[in-house]
């Protein structure tokens, strides 16, 4: 092991640090197994939930539509995110070997946060689709044209990715840490920050301002159409007419509230809550029990993508019975 330690070492006797060690989530060896066993199940159903929802909608014509092209960009974006968080647990009970290099490590940091600024935008993108299916249905199918769906999904994915590059930048040129042991099951931001010992006022700066755009702004675009989607919906005369509109958006509204509950219990907890390992359990939940929960919300609750999906399942028995 080769960390550069700050301590009272002299600058010529501190090395450079070439990997991190991932803690995980418990050491009981016992508690070990049962964590591994709960990931590699949930990873196992986000994997197929999110996929088959990403197949229905690419085979069947009739889902060809702006809030399903955006539930597939999620489905991407949630395979995606528990893959580069979830798969350190899952290698290091198999091969023993819980070490990350540290290029890895940033990268793996890196990617985590673009995804989740991605899904973020995503979500306010999806929340203006119901805003115009809602208060301007006459004129939805002009508006969310295939070219603004495109559009849109291509600035969550650009944007994200840009924001978050000047922050692994800075992390990057980390080179003091006052340990390599991470107490964590990824590399997430928050314990990185944490074992540097560089000057990281700039860095929480970037982070601050990354956070306005990434958090802030995306929650406020993204409840504020709300507001004229409520106004709407009670301005609709009939019962059927108010619950099939607010049926349309239900599924995105929940799937909304839970990302960003957790988000805030991850990240905006308070500090006393630090030592108790409710950074692990919030972690968890937001990268493995909210992507697994994703599909299962649109898929339970929209009659179209049950429909589509027994029609799937009928057309492989017939091909098979033949």
């Amino acid at each position: 092991m080769c960390p550069r330690w700050l301590g009272k070492m002299n600058i010529a006797n501190e090395t450079l640090v070439t990997y991190f060690i991932i803690k995980g989530i418990s050491d009981i060896p016992i508690l070990q197994v049962l964590t591994f066993l709960l990931v590699l199940l949930m990873y196992v159903v986000i994997l197929g939930g999110n996929m088959t929802i990403f197949i229905v909608v690419c085979v069947c014509s009739h889902l060809h539509t702006p809030m399903y092209f955006f539930l597939c960009n999620l489905s991407i974006l949630d395979m995606s995110s528990s893959t580069v968080t979830l798969y350190k647990i899952l290698s290091s009970f198999l091969s023993g070997d819980k070490t990350i290099s540290s290029d890895v490590c940033i990268s793996q940091m890196f990617i985590f946060i673009s995804l989740v600024g991605n899904e973020l935008m995503l979500l306010t993108a999806m929340s203006y689709d119901r805003y115009v299916a809602i208060c301007k249905p006459l004129h939805y199918s002009s508006i969310m044209g295939p070219g603004l769906c495109v559009a849109f999904a291509t600035i969550c994915w650009v944007f994200g990715f840009i924001e978050s590059t000047p922050i692994f930048i800075l992390i990057h040129r980390f080179s003091c840490f006052k340990s390599n042991i991470i107490n964590h099951f990824f590399c997430d931001i928050v314990p990185i920050m944490k074992l540097t010992c560089n000057d990281t006022s700039l860095t929480n700066l970037l982070i601050f301002i990354c956070g306005l755009f990434l958090s802030i702004f995306p929650f406020l675009y993204t409840f504020i159409p709300y507001i004229f989607i409520i106004i709407a919906i009670l301005k609709i005369s009939s019962t059927s007419g108010k619950h099939k509109a607010f049926y349309t958006c239900s599924s995105h509204l929940t799937v909304v509230i839970l990302l960003y509950v957790t988000l805030i219990c991850q990240y905006m907890r308070p500090v006393s809550m630090d030592g108790l390992g409710s950074s692990k359990l919030f972690s968890l939940f937001n990268t493995a029990a909210v992507p697994l929960l994703n599909p299962l919300i649109y898929s339970l609750k929209n009659t179209d993508v049950k429909s589509a999906l027994k029609r799937l399942k009928q057309q492989m028995a017939t091909k098979l019975v033949l």
